[in-house]
């Protein structure tokens, strides 16, 4: 479209505005990690996790109650509706040019801003979702039970239609051609609407649970919320490593959390000069070499992680039942590759968080700015459209500063995770030695992940 944003240049910062070299800072994370595993062998010997989500402090009473009311969940689903009908306006009516808020809207607004609102509230979007309201709405006038449809989902289907439908996403957000147009947005809403709407008739609500990208991209990072549900359902104040401790293995799971974390580190790259020069350069539409380069990092992240897995289950001899060993190896690698899937999402936080920071505050509020008036007809429905962003939040050196911080972060909360899922799934006497194929793993994602953001 003539004049769109091209939602690109993520970060503001650079080698430039480390304190010290990058090959210094490589080198110092890598030893923080292996410092921290260490320590972790020497002080942490049992398992300490909430793995069973049976812990926590109940919230106040009349929190309780506000959370758990009709009323107010009524209100979040008709702030949801009027949210999406507020953008239908742009999308369906308003001019394609820069001045639409469509694009900023879907990729900056959602998909970047609900990392910070699932951290500190919990899986919101399952609460705010308009296609769940709009299946609710016509089950209820159809006088049918929405969590039932006209057949059950198949027992191992698990996450695997969420896996799919997130890579649809970010092969539209960072591959697709003119993917900041509204054709191009209008095009790919139109499908996943079909497949959430026709999914729930089909199998009932529950199909939001397994198949919505953004359900389950907020219900992944809303683990890490210092709120959330006890196994009993009761609200409660909780440690948030319990929460992501409590993320229990499934199908599909393990494609789902790959795929988040291979395609922002996609995103770092695809944002290299090398890369950008290889685009240009190989005589193929810079579509197909962007699809080729998307399924090849997310094939790289995911062979590592299996690799270094099967390595620990090997090495641990991992089994069920807090560490039998298990006769069957596979078997053992593929249990071994769910039950310590978890610790790849403060990773991939990590890495959004670091990648997309500076986005989500400048885009993020001239895309409010032009919320105010979709249409662009110089109103100010909204009261915002005369925003001018902020930078202060956003200086070269505070965000490299950042990013430094939340990657190893990231990492050093991934370690912890997967010690103490180790010393569950491990004989005690191998427990550490089984850790040493994750840790290397998670050196190399520290690596490379801080290589892709400041070595470009």
């Amino acid at each position: 479209m003539s004049g769109a944003p091209v939602l690109l240049a993520h970060g503001v910062g650079g080698r430039q505005d480390l304190p010290i070299t990058l090959a210094q800072l490589v080198v110092a994370a890598a030893l923080t990690l292996v410092v921290t595993f260490v320590a972790l062998g020497v002080l942490w010997r049992e398992p300490r996790l909430d793995r069973d989500a049976t812990g926590g402090r109940p919230v106040p009473d009349w929190l309780a109650r506000l959370v758990d009311a009709p009323a107010f969940l009524g209100v979040l689903r008709g702030l949801g509706l009027l949210a999406a009908g507020w953008f239908c306006v742009g999308l369906l009516r308003g001019p394609d040019t820069a001045d639409n808020p469509t694009a900023g809207a879907l990729y900056v607004l959602l998909w970047v801003g609900l990392v910070p609102v699932s951290l500190l509230f919990g899986p919101v979007w399952r609460a705010v979702n308009p296609l769940r309201t709009v299946h609710l709405l016509v089950a209820l006038a159809a006088r049918r039970d929405p969590a039932r449809g006209v057949r059950d989902l198949p027992p191992g289907l698990g996450l695997w239609p969420a896996a799919v439908t997130l890579f649809s996403f970010v092969w539209l957000e960072l591959v697709a051609p003119d993917r900041a147009t509204l054709p191009v947005i209008g095009a790919w809403l139109a499908g996943y609407a079909v497949v959430m709407l026709a999914g729930a008739v089909l199998f009932g609500a529950t199909w939001f649970d397994r198949a919505d990208p953004f359900e389950v991209y907020s219900a992944l990072v809303g683990r890490l919320a210092p709120i959330g549900r006890a196994a009993d359902g009761v609200l409660v104040w909780r440690n948030p490593l319990d929460g992501i401790a409590g993320l229990r293995p499934r199908p599909g799971l393990v494609a789902v959390v790959i795929v988040l974390l291979g395609s922002t580190m996609f995103d770092s790259l695809s944002n290299a000069p090398a890369w950008l020069r290889f685009v240009q350069e190989n005589g193929l539409p810079p579509a197909v070499t962007g699809s080729a380069g998307l399924v090849l990092v997310i094939g790289v992240v995911a062979v590592a992680y299996l690799v270094a897995v099967a390595a620990a289950a090997r090495i641990g001899r991992a089994g069920p039942g807090g560490g039998a060993a298990s006769a069957d190896g596979a078997a053992s690698a593929r249990r071994a590759a769910g039950e310590i899937a978890h610790s790849i999402v403060p990773i991939a936080v990590g890495y959004v968080v670091a990648h997309y920071y500076s986005l989500l505050i400048l885009e993020g509020q001239r895309t409010v700015a032009l919320l105010s008036d979709p249409l662009d007809t110089g109103a100010d429905w909204l009261g915002t459209a005369g925003w001018q962003p902020h930078t202060a939040l956003v200086t070269p050196s505070g965000v490299a500063s950042l990013q430094i911080t939340v990657i190893i972060l990231g990492h050093l909360l991934g370690t912890l995770l997967a010690h103490d899922r180790a010393l569950y799934l491990f004989p005690r006497a191998r427990a550490v030695a089984g850790q040493l194929p994750l840790l290397a793993l998670m050196v190399a994602y520290t690596v490379a992940g801080l290589l892709l953001l400041y070595a470009g």
